[in-house]
C-alpha cells in the first residue's frame, strides 16, 4: 500500500513511518502539514516524496491508506475527507474531541467500504499480549481489580499544545486516560460502566489538566484505579491485575517500547514471565493492513476508539462536576 501522512509529527518520524515502511510492499508517499517550510523539511527529512498543505490535493494523489497524527481537534474533519476519498485511515487517539464526533467517523467508513483503525499501541505489546494470556489461561482465578499507574513527566519536545491548549485537546485525559481505558478494555474484555475522578493542574498545565485520579466501576463488578500524569518525574509506570488465585504486577509496559517486566505472584510464589520484544507499532500496522487486504480487523478498531474516548470523556465529566457519572459510548 502507498500511505499519506496527514500530519508532519513527531511520532510518525518515530514509530510510524519505520513501522509502515517495514511491511513489504508499503511506502511513504507524502505528508501534509500546514506549514510548507515545515512539511519539506520533513519530507526531506524522511525521504518522502511530496509534501503538501491542502488535504484534497494530496488525498487526490495515488495512495490507499492515510495515517492522521494531528493535533485532536483536525482528526474529524481529516479523518471524513480521506472516507470521503476512498482511502483507509489508521487514526491516532484519541479520534476526535467528542464521541459524537468519533462515532460519525466510524460509521461513514463502514458505509464507504474502508478500513478504519484506531492507532492504540499498548495492546500490541509483547507485554500486554502476554498479560492477557495469563488471565485467559485462568493463572490468576476470576479478576478482582485493577490498578494502573501511568503518571509520567512529559518530555519537552512533547508538551507544547498538550498542556496550555483545550481547544486543540490539550490536557492529560485526552492523552493518556484514553490509552488505559483501551488497555483496560483489552485485558478485561468489557467496557467500564461508571466512573469518579479528581483533577488538577499542578505544574505544567495552563488551562487544561495535568494529573488526574479516577475509579472506574466494570459491569462485572471489577473496579479499576488509574493515575495519569504530566509531572511525575520519578514514579514509572505499572499495571497490576489482581484475582482470587493470583496476582500480575507489570512494571515499565506502559511505554513505546516493547520493555518492562511482568511478575505473576500465586500461592507457589513469585515467577517472572517472558513476552515477545518486537516492535508495537510494526505489529500494528501489519494488522491494519491486513484489515484493508479483507484478512482480519486492526488491533484496534474504530469502535475501540470511540470506546476509549467515551471512558475519558466520563473521567473528564467527572472530575469537573464530581458526580459519579455513566459512559456513553454514543451508540457503539
Amino acid at each position: 500500500m502507498k500511505w499519506a501522512l496527514i500530519g508532519a509529527s513527531t511520532i510518525a518520524s518515530q514509530h510510524m513511518i519505520g513501522a509502515i515502511r517495514a511491511q513489504e510492499g508499503h511506502s511513504v508517499s507524502s505528508v501534509l502539514s500546514s506549514d510548507s517550510n515545515r512539511g519539506s523539511a520533513y519530507a526531506d527529512a524522511h525521504d518522502i516524496p511530496e509534501a503538501f498543505t491542502d488535504l484534497d490535493a494530496q488525498l487526490s494523489g495515488d495512495i490507499d491508506a492515510v495515517y492522521i497524527s494531528t493535533t485532536n481537534e483536525k482528526h474529524h474533519a481529516q479523518a471524513m475527507a480521506a472516507i470521503a476519498a476512498g482511502k483507509h485511515v489508521l487514526c491516532e487517539k484519541p479520534l476526535a474531541m467528542t464521541v459524537a464526533e468519533a462515532v460519525a467517523m466510524v460509521r461513514a467508513a463502514a458505509e464507504k467500504g474502508v478500513t478504519f483503525g484506531t492507532n492504540h499501541h499498548l495492546r500490541n505489546a509483547g507485554s500486554h499480549l502476554r498479560i492477557r494470556e495469563l488471565i485467559a489461561d485462568g493463572r490468576i482465578g476470576t479478576v478482582q481489580a485493577v490498578r494502573v499507574a501511568h503518571a509520567v513527566y512529559l518530555p519537552p519536545n512533547l508538551q507544547g499544545w498538550r498542556i496550555d491548549n483545550p481547544a486543540a485537546g490539550g490536557g492529560v485525559i485526552p492523552d493518556i486516560v484514553v490509552h488505559d481505558a483501551d488497555t483496560v478494555r483489552f485485558h478485561l474484555q468489557e467496557d467500564p460502566a461508571e466512573v469518579v475522578a479528581i483533577e488538577r493542574s499542578e505544574s505544567l498545565g495552563r488551562g487544561v489538566e495535568d494529573s488526574v485520579m479516577s475509579v472506574w466501576q466494570m459491569p462485572s463488578g471489577v473496579t479499576v484505579q488509574t493515575h495519569e500524569g504530566f509531572t511525575i518525574r520519578h514514579a514509572g509506570t505499572s499495571f497490576e491485575i489482581h484475582g482470587t488465585k493470583g496476582s500480575i504486577v507489570a512494571t515499565g509496559v506502559m511505554t513505546q517500547q516493547p520493555v518492562g517486566d511482568i511478575v505473576l505472584r500465586t500461592e507457589a510464589g513469585e515467577e517472572a514471565v517472558s513476552f515477545s520484544d518486537h516492535n508495537l507499532y510494526a505489529r500494528a500496522v501489519g494488522l491494519f493492513a491486513d484489515a484493508c487486504a479483507g484478512n482480519g480487523s486492526p488491533s484496534a478498531t474504530g469502535i475501540d476508539g470511540v470506546k476509549s474516548l467515551a471512558v475519558a470523556a466520563a473521567v473528564k465529566k467527572a472530575a469537573t462536576t464530581g458526580q459519579k457519572i455513566s459512559v456513553d459510548y454514543g451508540g457503539v
